[in-house]
């Protein structure tokens, strides 16, 4: 890849990039409503995303502290927009019924196969690791913790947007991280899974992006990202082949 060989710093996304985040949501959905094994849950799943980032966009400050009232109405709509493509209606009381679920679902969840040794990789060649992740303070920490991300990643080095104050997409964002690390945008990489929030406001930073479409998702843009994986060997055939550290 190109660039790589000035390369310093790697930050990652956490939901569906760091941990399958589809589990926890066909776990609910199987429980909930009973539906078979035989549903999509692939492609709920992915509408199930596009909803969230989409009602998430269109409001202010959606993962302020302060925004609790505008959150639950996010996460619960989200179920019953996504799964009225699927001929499914539910009323506003089951949709809650289908956050709360989900909700104690969410910290019992694992690191993607070969994550923690890509990590780990990029840490004795003496790289900065980081996470750039959406998502209220709380939640987002409860999932780092499920995952024993802090045993791995230095906490200066995790970012919460719900913490710090803007969003994905959001260039304003990444370059706060770049900020806070001294890193340049030319010599750091960012390795997400949602075209909407990681793709594009990677590339729009100037940071080097690589495409985690493990789930082989649709570009949704023009925005070309440097690479386009589908599992952690893929992406330590692209970071860790003969990068040189500094």
């Amino acid at each position: 890849m190109a660039g790589m060989n000035t390369l310093s710093g790697v930050f990652f996304d956490l939901d569906d990039t760091l941990y399958d985040h589809l589990t926890p949501l066909r776990n609910t959905l199987q429980s909930q409503l009973n539906l078979p094994d035989t549903f999509n849950y692939e492609a709920a799943y992915q509408r199930f995303r596009y909803y969230s980032d989409h009602l998430a966009a269109i409001q202010k400050d959606a993962f302020a502290a302060h925004n609790v009232e505008g959150q639950h109405r996010m996460r619960t709509e989200r179920y019953i927009r996504m799964l009225k493509e699927f001929d499914i209606s539910i009323t506003m009381q089951v949709a809650e019924r289908l956050q709360q679920d989900y909700l104690s679902r969410q910290y019992d969840i694992a690191l993607f196969e070969g994550a923690k040794e890509t990590i780990q990789q990029l840490n004795e060649k003496g790289c900065l690791v980081g996470i750039i992740t959406n998502g209220a303070e709380a939640h987002q920490q409860n999932k780092i913790q499920a995952l024993a991300l802090e045993e791995l990643i230095s906490t200066e080095h995790i970012f919460i947007t719900g913490r710090v104050g803007w969003d994905k997409p959001d260039p304003r964002i990444f370059h706060h991280v770049l900020s806070e690390t001294k890193i340049l945008a030319e010599n750091a990489v960012y390795i997400g899974d949602s075209w909407r929030n990681d793709v594009i406001g990677a590339l729009e930073a100037g940071m080097t992006m690589i495409w985690f479409n493990h789930r082989h998702a649709d570009r949704e843009s023009s925005h070309l990202p440097h690479a386009e994986v589908r599992s952690y060997a893929d992406i330590q055939s692209e970071l860790l082949a003969e990068p040189i550290y500094r």
